[in-house]
Formats: structure tokens, sequence, C-alpha cells
């Protein structure tokens, strides 16, 4: 198979969603299908449970959620399939939001019964911004929930996208018979006895006597008919240029925790969903079936995913050209040469050896410090892909090393979280005593960081929280500059010893804007300008 249609095969997405909607739950199933295992394991852990695949590390099997992105690829049919699957916790990282940028699309999970909730508002938001196609797939049908009609009102009105029913459920709950498939004109019919056997029925539309036949009951079949009539009337058309520009979802409804819907989402998904997108960088749009050098950022760094060997994985999505064990490569921040050697594709923390690889897809590269987020590798003319987002954390605190004879260890563990983005270390500025302060996106990423550093560093620390909400990066001409860091309080360096102000509220922030007009205050600083 030449480069271009390996490049066709691959289709690289995201899962997004609220905690508890059953995301995990829907990927194992995803890779269940896709033969990449043999069991689903268990989203909550018991002790003699097999614990989720893409949740590998210690204390996200502990707590039964997933705090840092896992990466799982696998073959479906002549598809070569890369799944990005996001922390759904509310208190998640921006590891999250760096994650979407690597995915070409996105499925939204939504629980039936809740409809659209906090988190996956912040992440659509997100995928959003990047234009990417998203895809619905309504869960816990087999539960009672909401009528299908308000989710979709509800798609509409809270995140403003558009949808396209592919599928249209008779029955919910108790008496959840089944999907129809509009595109197929099949009907897959639920066994609440044993969901997992799944009759499939091929009929000649909604009218079809078989169908009458298989549900068994009038009231249901004449109330699908009627919905499925007001759907043809009243509803949106299927647009295939409105979904890969996001405007318009096409949703699948179905039940994860029984596989019910699951494979039918698989299937529709892969057809629909883009292989890899172009990017922007320097140099211009990075057309992957057109450029034909190698090309790929780093948009995720994790240590120590096999503790025994202290490693460092650097995860790399590739954009553009054909990847080849061992080729070389220019670093071109650093502008230098790297060869790489061992690369790796993952199944959560299960890894093997990769001998190419083709744009869409992702690979570990082991790195012993050289790459940082946001970096661009390349073959030929140098360029960089456009920055990697870099959030402003919500959540401080001062930190110290209980023990003093630990602090090499100590200072080694924040370095590396630090470098892998899980948190941001800054340092005041003109104390007379030095203090670090952590800051964060996500509350939860403070008990990470107390977890890592006492399993992987055998460090112990001090936490105290501090009352800021807001940081703002600070620049602009010398002279206000000086005067601000002379008189404002509670000032910060980055680790690129840029100036950082903290505010504990809105207030604080409005009145130094407002004092200090000659100034620029950046909510959102850049990796690749603190690089």
């Amino acid at each position: 198979m030449n480069a271009f249609k390996e490049i066709e095969t691959r289709r690289t997405f995201a899962i997004i969603s609220h905690p508890d909607a059953g995301k995990t739950t829907l990927t194992e199933k995803l890779l269940l299908f896709g033969g990449a295992i043999r069991e689903a394991g268990t989203v909550k852990g018991r002790k003699n449970s097999k614990h989720a695949m893409s949740d590998w590390m210690e204390i996200e099997k502990q707590r039964g959620i997933s705090v840092t992105s896992s990466v799982l690829e696998f073959m479906y049919e002549d598809y070569h399939v890369n799944i990005l699957d996001t922390p759904g916790h509310q208190d998640f990282s921006e590891d999250t939001y760096r994650t979407l940028t690597a995915a070409d699309s996105a499925t939204m999970l939504i629980d039936a019964a809740k409809g659209v909730e906090a988190q996956t508002k912040k992440l659509f938001k997100v995928c959003k911004m990047r234009g990417i196609p998203i895809f619905t797939f309504m869960n816990k049908l087999d539960r009672q929930g909401r009528d299908p009609f308000e989710l979709m009102e509800e798609l509409e009105n809270l995140l403003g996208i558009r949808s396209y029913p592919m599928g249209w459920p008779i029955g919910m709950g108790q008496s959840f018979s089944g999907v129809y498939d509009r595109v197929e004109k099949k009907l897959e019919l639920y066994n609440p006895n044993n969901p997992k056997e799944i009759d499939v029925i091929s009929l000649t539309g909604p009218d079809d006597p078989l169908l009458d036949e298989a549900i068994g009951d009038p009231d249901l079949v004449s109330q699908f008919r009627e919905e499925l009539e007001l759907l043809d009337v009243a509803g949106d058309e299927f647009d295939l240029e409105k979904i890969k520009n996001g405007e318009l979802t096409p949703i699948f409804f179905g039940s994860a925790i029984s596989s019910f819907g699951v494979q039918t989402f698989l299937d529709h998904f892969l057809k629909l969903a883009p292989a890899p997108t172009s990017r922007a960088s320097s140099n211009g749009i990075i057309n992957p079936f057109e450029h034909q050098g190698f090309s790929g950022f780093i948009f995720k760094i994790q240590a120590n995913m096999n503790p025994a060997h202290r490693d460092r994985i650097a995860f790399l999505r590739i954009t553009s050209g054909k990847f080849e064990r061992g080729m070389s490569v220019k670093h071109v921040r650093l502008g230098k040469n790297l060869k790489l050697a061992q690369p790796t594709q993952f199944l959560a923390q299960s890894r093997s050896l990769v001998e190419e690889a083709y744009a869409g897809d992702i690979i570990g590269l082991f790195d012993p410090g050289n790459l940082r987020i946001g970096d661009t590798l390349v073959t030929g003319p140098s360029f960089e892909f456009a920055e990697m987002p870099h959030f402003s954390p919500e959540h401080f605190a001062a930190i110290t090393v209980k023990e003093a004879l630990k602090h090499k260890s100590y200072e080694k563990g924040l370095h590396q979280l630090t470098e892998e983005g899980a948190i941001q270390l800054f340092k005041t500025y003109n104390r007379f005593v030095e203090q670090q302060i952590v800051g964060v996106v996500g509350v939860l990423q403070f008990e990470v960081l107390e977890h890592r550093l006492k399993s992987e560093y055998h460090v112990d620390i001090q936490l105290e929280k501090l009352p800021f909400s807001f940081a703002r990066w600070v620049s602009g001409p010398e002279k206000e500059m000086e005067s601000f860091k002379k008189n404002q309080r509670n000032l910060v360096t980055d680790r690129d010893g840029r100036i950082v102000a903290l505010f504990d509220n809105d207030f604080q922030m409005r009145t130094a804007i407002d004092k200090y007009p000659g100034l620029q205050f950046y909510e959102n600083s850049f990796i690749k300008e603190q690089a």
C-alpha cells in the first residue's frame, strides 16, 4: 500500500464526555470490536476485577477515574484507528486541552438521562474552536432517560450545534426495544435478558410490517413512526460538508455497557470521519496528502509509564510523510538533528516497537529531556506548527518538601511534572526567601502531584492552598514594567523567568489592568514563546 492509501485509512479521534457518562466503557468496547483486547475491563475496579485498559496510572485504578490522556491504537477492517482517551473528570488538567489538538475529530458521549453536562461543554468548546467534526453517542438508552427530541434541542441551545440522528430509538429504559438505522434501513433489536445478543433485521423502511412483528408492541411502534415522520419533515437534512466543518453532529443511540449500538456507531463513524487533516505552520498549511516530507509535533509528555525503567515518553502526532524507525529528523526549536531509534505505539501502558507510521498516527519517543510540548520535528526545510495553548491556572498552592535530604529527588520530580504540563511551577519574585508555587487548572491535579511524587520519586510534600484564582503573564515597556514590579504584590516568575501576576479575584485583576494601561496582561501564554 502506498503512502497516500496508508494516510487515507487513518482515523485519529478523541472521546470527550462528562464524568460517569460511560466514556471509558465506550473506549473499551471499541477496542473489543477492534480485536485489541479480549475482555473489556471494569470502570470501577473492585479488588478482583480487571481495571480499565485505558486507565494505567495507579491513582486512576484506585479512584476508578481517568486523570491523564491515554493513546490507544488498533486495526478495524481496513482502518487504522487511533483513539485519544481524554480524562473526563471535572478537575482534569490542560493535558486534555492539548490532547484535542492532536485529534482530527471527536466523539461526544452523552448520558441520555442527564443530557449535556458541564465538562462536556468545556471540551466541546475546545473542539468547536478547532472546527473539527463532532460525532455524538447518546448512551444508556437501556435506562430511563430524557426524550430524544429534548436532547437534540439541548445540543442546539447549549452547544450551538445542529444534529442529524443516524438512527432512532424505539422505547427507552424498561421499554427499550432497539434502534432503527435510518441510513442502512436496519433494525437492531435489544434483548434485555442478553444484551450482547443483537438481532439485526433488514427492512424496506420504517413502515415495513416486519418491524411490527419484531417489536410486538403496537403503541411503541406507532410512537416510533410518528417521531420518525416528524424527524423527516422538521429535522435537519444529512449534510456531509456541515459535518466536516463541525456545524452538524451525527447522533447515534445505544448502551456502551451492554455493547448495544457500539459497532453500528463504529462502522458509520469510520466512513464519515475525516482522514488526517491539514495543520497551520510558520510555512503555511501542511497538507498530509501533498507535503512529501516527514513532520510532526509533540502534544504530550509522560514520565514513568514504566516505573521500573524511569522512562520519559514524548507523544508525537505525525502530520505528514512517512516515519521509519531509526530515521533522523530536525528538532526545530533546538536546531539539531535527532535519531528516532525506539518509536513505540500504545494500548494504554502496553507498548510495541513500530517500524513505520504515517500521518495521523501517534507514536511515543523515548526522550532523555530534549523534547518539550509544542516542539516540531521535520525532515527537509524547517518550519514550526502553530503554538500549543498553555492555559492559565485557576488553583494555586505553596509547595515544600517534608524531608530536606530528599530535595534532589523533589526538584527532579517537580521539573518532570512541569515538563509534562501536569502542573505549572512559579517562584516568588523579589522575596527575601524564595517560595515555590504550583498552579493547576483543576484541583485534582494537586492530588495527582502528591501521589506521583510519592510513588515515582519517593518524596513527601506539603501543600498550602493559596487564595489566588487568576494568573496573568505581563509584558510591556521597560519603564512601566519596572513601576509595576515595584508596586504590585503577588508577583511570581514562570519556568522561563517571565513575570506573572497572581490575583485573588476578578476585581483585583481589573484594578491592576486599569492602573497600567500600557502593559499587556495575557491569559493564555503559549508554550513556544516560553520555550
